[in-house]
């Protein structure tokens, strides 16, 4: 150092720090020796403040303000000197200017995922990050604790510690919220705040606080993210035979608007599908069938036409006596296995007959018996 910088620093009257760096945390007034004159001004700016060691020991703090370092404004410091007996010489301390103000858009978030044990989906590895906002609240704990005997501390050297520090009670937050896993995207203010209570603590031995700590994203590992897409598509579609119809019907719409592949039917999978479909609709209609088809007609069936006994006629016959007009619903009619003589509507056998037979053409007369 030259003679000229020796005498200007020994010239300056006045101790303060103006911070162009914007991440700073703690900046130590340098002095030739330390060696500050009685009577210096010290001017400590919003946002600051002015921590005065003596002999490696914390001696004062000063706020925000213009300070005359005499015995009036400085006394625990005018006392470790001796000023009180008039010590008028210039004496010896190192001063640290703390920034007190609040750092903000600080990013956090895990590396590895955090483990939470949830009351639906058991263990669930969860992994999180998001914001928050700290400043210096006691920088006489700072400077003790935390920068020591450091010229110039910058929120690089700590930023790492908040962080791992925010990550390491995440696990508890989550677990001691009881929220469920389903629920944390809407309720991320809230574990925000619990996560902020929970920190505090560690911060607090740091000199440090956190005002704001924010919580921006709670993911899940991808797989478990794909099963429960899986499951919200189930819910939504809700019946799934009704949907694999809708499907099938869809790909039948576009293979007609394309000629070129309306022959193969769009494909193996579609055709799949769709055979699924048809043979469950054929097994469904052929049950239908089964159930609405009266039993078949089992032996020859005797007539009493005009209180005569006719027959016995098979189906064919029967048909014809119907298209006659001489077998009628009302028609007595009897079989083997008949105990007596019963009305042809009653009998299930000859729904068929009845059923066989076209009504009249309106307009037309009636057919007469034995035509």
């Amino acid at each position: 150092m030259s003679i000229w910088d020796r005498l200007k620093k020994e010239l300056i009257d006045i101790v303060q720090f103006l911070d162009d760096s914007n991440n700073t945390l703690v900046f130590r007034f340098e002095r030739f020796q330390n060696e500050i004159k009685n009577g210096a001004k010290c001017v400590v700016r919003e946002g600051q403040a002015a921590v005065f060691i003596n002999e490696g020991k914390l001696a004062d703090v000063l706020g925000p303000g213009t300070y005359t370092l005499d015995t009036k404004n400085v006394p625990i410091l005018a006392t470790l000197l001796g000023w009180k007996y008039g010590f008028e010489s210039p004496f010896k301390a190192e001063v640290y200017f703390v920034s007190t103000r609040v750092f903000t858009d600080q990013k956090w978030g895990t590396m590895n995922p955090v483990i939470v044990r949830d009351a639906e989906f058991g263990p669930v590895r969860l992994r999180a990050f998001g914001t928050y906002t700290f400043r210096v609240k006691d920088p006489g704990t700072f400077i003790k604790n935390v920068v020591g005997t450091d010229g110039k501390f910058t929120i690089d050297e700590i930023n790492a510690q908040l962080r791992n520090t925010i990550v390491s009670q995440l696990g508890d937050a989550l677990g001691e919220s009881k929220i469920p896993m389903l629920d944390l995207s809407g309720r991320y203010n809230e574990i925000g705040k619990f996560l902020g209570d929970q920190v505090r603590p560690e911060f607090d031995r740091l000199g440090l606080e956190v005002p704001t700590l924010l919580i921006e994203n709670v993911s899940l590992p991808p797989e478990v993210e794909a099963a429960l897409d899986k499951r919200s598509s189930m819910g939504i579609v809700g019946n799934l035979d009704q949907y694999a119809k809708f499907q099938a019907a869809e790909a039948i719409r576009d293979a007609a608007k394309n000629p070129g592949t309306a022959g193969t039917f769009v494909g193996v999978g579609v055709g799949q599908v769709f055979g699924g479909m048809m043979q469950q609709s054929a097994g469904g209609a052929a049950a239908g069938a089964a159930q609405a088809s009266p039993p078949p007609l089992t032996a020859p069936i005797f007539l009493a036409i005009n209180n005569q006994q006719q027959g016995p006629f098979d189906v064919g016959g029967l048909v014809g006596k119907v298209r006659s007009g001489e077998l009628t619903r009302d028609t007595l009619v009897w079989k083997q296995g008949m105990a007596q003589w019963t009305r042809a509507g009653d009998v299930a056998e000859l729904a068929q007959v009845f059923g066989a037979v076209p009504p009249p053409v309106p307009g037309s007369p009636p057919p007469i018996p034995g035509r």
